[in-house]
């Protein structure tokens, strides 16, 4: 979040961004290598060095950034897998076919979030609004 806040701003030392983010530096150093051979931040060396985001913050999907850190987007597996168990598993299907449905809707907020939006914060204003109207209409 601190090299999207601070975009503009160039190379942001690791020292800063932990600071920042009050996260240790050594954690952050391999959160860091990770998006930088995703090639998702650039690091720059020198006396003005540190890291910064290879492109905008609204070019960057938060989908990008979770399968890179955690793996598949849902807690509910991935999505091959579970077609897969939709079809060998006749007796769970159903099961299989909800955890599909809730692993695709997370997936569609994640790949149409950008971190900008998390700067910005209006896209969770946007999902908390749909998501109140949504359990309005259930009940």
């Amino acid at each position: 979040m601190t090299l999207a806040r601070r975009h503009e701003q160039g190379a942001i030392k690791i020292r800063d961004i932990a600071a920042e983010s009050d996260l240790p530096e050594k954690f952050l150093e391999l959160i860091l290598l990770e998006l930088k051979n995703a090639r998702i931040v650039d690091s720059v060396r020198g006396a003005r060095g540190g890291y910064q985001l290879r492109r905008d913050p609204s070019e960057i999907p938060l989908s990008d950034i979770i399968r890179l850190v955690d793996g598949p987007l849902a807690p509910m597996g991935d999505a091959e897998q579970l077609r897969g168990l939709i079809d060998k598993d006749a007796d769970h299907r159903a099961l299989y076919e909800v955890f599909l449905a809730v692993r695709d809707a997370a997936a569609k907020i994640l790949e149409n979030t950008t971190v900008a939006d998390l700067v910005s914060g209006s896209r969770a204003k946007k999902a908390g609004v749909k998501a109140a109207a949504a359990a309005g209409k259930k009940h």
